[in-house]
């Protein structure tokens, strides 16, 4: 018996096998949708599941799945595992250790909105998941699970990956419909929106990769099961990467509402050295600083507890810095990943992240005016509301609270 619900392969020996994986539940809910249920039933149940993206923006699943339009056909599903964001690798584990979960999750996705070609859009880096990807899918199709008239019905489906060349702009998902269509990964212009205007130019669903390894369990078991843990506006497990300044970095499965005190010191085993913890972005890279006080370490990690102290639960790539960590330092390498990340389309992001980082460096090598701390801080307010995609914008989130809450470890390093 599992006590995991996406991790399963912890305690599953071998889940990642065919058989193993069927043996224990797998693809009984594919069977159960295609076989016995309308697709929009199928919608209906995640729907009412409260299933939130994992990716970073937290937007419900089956929601998202229901703009799909019944006028325009084709429609496409397309699994987004460009995990680029500094500081997740969950993603990355559940396609590794647990591919048919994720696997069943997009299919039975497709079969919701009646997709018939699926894609899963892989960062250049996991061309060794892809190619075992490749493998489980045709093991899929010679088990009858893929293919024409599947369980003797009128559905077909085929699923197809596409490897990226490591851009982190791909992990938006106009650039990586753009990718996938061969031309360079660039954000598109919205409205129109991927559910009416998407791959091809057909309606598109996208979601993260375990958003979708979450829709088996839904269907086989119900709504209402999954709602069992997590909180009301926040239902389920999530998984945590946890890594930066603990003792043990790695992803953690726990129900959505767990605190950030227990995630950090009951599972990741404190702080190292017994140093005193500093700050925590909560979201990787792309977060805001939160200032680590009694207040945060108590608050608990959902959607909307997380946006109340400032800053955004995301993909929940959980970043700890210890006392020991000047922000200054930190804020300059966020920027300089954001400035190399760019795709320099639109001018305030591939403008602003390079002086970003200038100023930045300057500020750490110690070479900076007095006036280059309200300076940064500028460019970055300057930058936002104003990019095309949101990358520009996750820039300049850890500069404006940086600055903000940790400003005298940017003075110290002008001082030295």
């Amino acid at each position: 018996m599992s006590t995991h619900r996406i991790l399963r392969h912890r305690d599953i020996p071998n889940i990642a096998s065919l058989d193993v994986y069927r043996a224990e539940g797998g693809f009984e809910a594919f069977h159960k949708a295609v076989a016995g249920m309308q697709p929009a039933d199928v919608l209906n149940e995640v729907k009412a599941s409260g299933l939130r993206g994992r990716g970073g923006a937290g937007f419900p699943a089956g929601l998202k799945w229901s703009f799909i339009p019944n006028n325009l056909w084709p429609h496409y599903v397309v699994a987004n595992a460009d995990e680029s964001e500094p500081g997740t690798f969950k993603d990355r584990e559940i396609m590794e250790s647990n591919p048919f979960q994720f696997l069943e999750g997009l299919m039975l996705a497709s079969y919701a909105v009646q997709a018939h070609d699926a894609y899963i859009y892989l960062r250049g880096e996991f061309w060794q998941i892809a190619r075992s990807l490749d493998g489980k899918i045709a093991e899929l199709e010679a088990a009858g699970l893929l293919g024409e008239k599947i369980f003797g019905t009128e559905y077909s489906l085929r699923l197809h990956t596409h490897l990226g060349a490591g851009a982190y702009i791909c992990g938006e998902e106009t650039a990586l419909l753009e990718s996938i269509e061969g031309n360079r990964g660039q954000p598109r212009l919205r409205p129109p929106f991927p559910a009416v205007y998407g791959l091809f130019g057909k309606p598109t669903v996208i979601n993260n990769v375990e958003t979708l390894a979450n829709v088996p369990g839904i269907i086989a078991n119900g709504a209402a099961w999954f709602r069992e843990m997590g909180t009301e506006k926040s239902p389920g497990v999530k998984v945590f990467s946890l890594s930066g300044c603990v003792n043990k970095p790695g992803n953690y499965e726990l129900p959505l509402g767990t605190t950030f005190r227990e995630l950090i010191f009951n599972h990741g085993g404190g702080i190292p050295e017994g140093r005193s913890i500093k700050a925590i972005m909560p979201a990787g890279a792309s977060s805001s600083l939160i200032t680590a006080d009694d207040r945060a370490l108590d608050t608990p990690m959902d959607y909307e507890s997380v946006a109340a102290l400032g800053s955004a639960l995301g993909s929940a790539s959980v970043i700890v810095l210890d006392d020991s960590v000047n922000v200054a330092w930190m804020v300059s390498k966020t920027v300089e990943f954001f400035k190399h990340e760019s795709c320099g389309k639109c001018t305030p992001c591939r403008e602003g992240t390079y002086w970003m980082s200038h100023i930045a460096d300057r500020i750490v090598k110690g070479d900076s005016r007095k006036e280059d701390i309200d300076l940064l801080n500028y460019v970055a307010r300057q930058m936002q509301g104003k990019c095309l995609c949101a990358l520009g914008e996750f820039s300049t989130m850890a500069v404006v609270t940086g600055i903000e809450q940790f400003r005298e470890d940017f003075e110290k390093l002008q001082r030295s």
